[in-house]
């Protein structure tokens, strides 16, 4: 009896595990394209903010539409071997949507000297150009990211957004905020000689350099994780910023 007993606990627990794990993968399977979808919609809304443009989930993809006129896939000699036409919706050339690369991905790939493809971002604002470049880096306790909008000259500072994984709050979590984001606009990733720079982030940043912005206070290692994420991520593009500006 005792036996037959441990024998039906046993096969009631199995089918019980078999039946949450059906049910848990089942949901899971569900929900995966509106998690997908919700993704999709955020990434959409920090390029908007990067051009100054606020959007609610459910504007975020007409108005992305709105402004954004192509995504390009730049390689490391500084070509376009992917375009995305965004109003319409379809490939012009290459076979990747560019806003479906991995960046961090990428990121890794580069280091390990393998030939990678970037994203670029091609929008329109109030009759004007620009670019869009997202961005890849690391904090004080994890991953960093955001965009940066530069106008038709492939200089200028639009306007940017950042994003952490588990910065400190009050210290390096002030990345986010539009205290420290603000001040990047107007600033150039170029010296007045033409030189590369990015835009640097440091304690008692000048203000006449044109491309220094004061770092958080107590966030000393967020604000350098900034600063060598634009360092090294704009200076992927420089390849093709060379030949559109030529």
């Amino acid at each position: 009896m005792k036996d037959f007993s441990n024998k039906y606990i046993f096969i009631y627990a199995t089918v019980l595990v078999l039946v949450v794990a059906a049910v848990l993968a089942t949901t899971a399977t569900l929900l995966k394209p509106f998690q997908i979808k919700n993704v999709n919609t955020e990434k959409v809304q920090n390029l908007l903010a990067a051009i100054n443009v606020e959007a609610s989930f459910d504007e975020a993809e007409t108005l992305y539409k709105e402004y954004f006129k192509e995504e390009l896939g730049i390689n490391k000699e500084g070509n376009v071997v992917d375009v995305y036409n965004v109003a319409e919706g379809k490939m012009v050339e290459g076979t990747e949507r560019p806003f479906a690369i991995d960046v961090k991905k990428q990121q890794s790939l580069l280091k390990e000297g393998q030939d990678v493809v970037f994203p670029l971002y091609v929008y329109e604002k109030d009759g004007q150009k620009g670019y869009v470049i997202p961005l890849q880096g690391a904090g004080l306790w994890g991953d960093i990211w955001g965009n940066i909008a530069l106008a038709a000259d492939f200089n200028t500072v639009v306007g940017v957004n950042f994003d952490h994984a588990g910065e400190t709050p009050g210290l390096g979590a002030e990345i986010t905020t539009k205290g420290f984001q603000e001040p990047f606009i107007g600033k150039h990733i170029y010296d007045a000689a033409g030189n590369f720079t990015s835009v640097i982030v440091k304690k008692n940043a000048d203000a006449t350099t044109g491309n220094e912005v004061d770092a958080i206070s107590g966030g000393t290692i967020t604000s350098t994780g900034v600063s060598d994420m634009l360092k090294k991520d704009l200076e992927f593009y420089q390849n093709y910023r060379n030949k559109i500006v030529e």
